[in-house]
């Protein structure tokens, strides 16, 4: 480029969002490193909280009429859902691993829907189904928690289910 006139330093900036590069690079690092030291069951617990905030963006793309973000929250929810679904161990617990990869399945079935149909019944739906699962996954303890037990008060008649069976339930094993 030869100008007259001396160019101004440029600062490295994504022109799309607006955002500066260096620090979405930085929140990306962040993330991965996260998501690498993450014990199986707070990766579980991570895949529901991105599915939930997929299906929460495509609402609020709905509303406003923008097809091609509300497309791209359906899409990554489906692809969430399809993450979670293959991670399933199928052997250590059959009966509810199946449904679970059933449930799964039904989920990205709403969502294709509310994809088709452009409407909202089908990802609250969804919303709200995600929202209990992960409500779930908050009292299961992960590698390095240990089991919370109930109130001297309060008695319950079943087994709270180990990090050790939870992970291999969804087939991750350290």
């Amino acid at each position: 480029m030869n100008s007259k006139f001396p160019q101004a330093p440029r600062r490295a900036t994504d022109m799309c969002s607006g955002g500066n590069v260096m620090a979405i690079r930085a929140h990306d690092t962040y993330v991965v490193d996260k998501i690498l030291s993450a014990d199986p069951v707070e990766l579980v617990r991570m895949l529901y909280r991105a599915a939930i905030e997929s299906v929460e963006r495509a609402r609020q793309r709905l509303e406003a009429r923008d097809i091609p973000g509300r497309s791209a929250s359906i899409t990554k929810g489906v692809e969430i859902l399809s993450e979670l679904a293959q991670s399933l161990n199928h052997e250590t617990a059959p009966e509810l691993g199946q449904r679970l990869a059933e449930l799964y399945d039904y989920m990205q079935r709403r969502l294709l829907a509310a994809n088709i149909e452009q409407a909202d019944a089908p990802l609250a739906e969804v919303l709200r189904l995600l929202q209990t699962l992960a409500e779930a996954w908050k009292g299961v303890p992960g590698l390095g928690e240990k089991i919370s037990q109930p109130a001297a008060s309060v008695t319950r008649n079943w087994n709270l289910p180990t990090a050790e069976s939870e992970t291999a339930l969804h087939g991750w094993s350290f």
